[in-house]
């Protein structure tokens, strides 16, 4: 399935450089439709923000989600645009539970923040929750990469 829209978490918007990118573990996570994201300067900016509302780590989906691989940060005009592999978990013995919010965040202590927020996206368009699935669950960045900072 294809991300929704990509929306970064203003409080570490402005810490997001290549630099700070290019050596970090990127993680993907999914949460349930109780997280009520919080992009304002004033609002999210650590993962133990979300992670209380985070789908059960059971089935295939581990706590604190999968790490992102085959990450690139490419130029565009005034900035750089972020993209890697897609998020991939298989279901075992049960289904992944349904979500409602895929959160991408850095984990370790990043610019002195712990585990520090980058955005979010709605999994689904309406917004609904996605099902629990059974098999593989692929979730995909937009062609044009999770974000861009300009």
């Amino acid at each position: 399935m294809a991300a929704g829209t990509f929306t970064l978490y203003s409080k570490n918007k402005n810490n997001l450089t290549t630099a700070s990118l290019a050596g970090a573990t990127v993680k993907l996570a999914l949460v349930t439709s109780a997280y009520t994201p919080d992009v304002t300067v004033a609002g999210h900016s650590l993962w133990s923000d979300a992670s209380a509302n985070e789908i059960s780590a059971a089935f295939g989906y581990t706590a604190g989600g999968v790490t992102l691989g085959t990450l690139a940060s490419t130029a565009i005009t005034g900035g750089y645009k972020f993209s890697s592999a897609n998020g991939v978990w298989t279901a075992s013995g049960g289904s992944i539970a349904a979500w409602r919010y895929g959160i991408i965040y850095l984990s370790g202590t990043v610019y002195s923040l712990v585990n520090p927020l980058v955005g979010y996206f709605v999994g689904d368009s309406t917004p609904a929750d996605i099902p629990a699935t059974s098999g593989t669950l692929t979730v995909t960045a937009n062609a044009s990469g999770w974000f861009d900072v300009t």
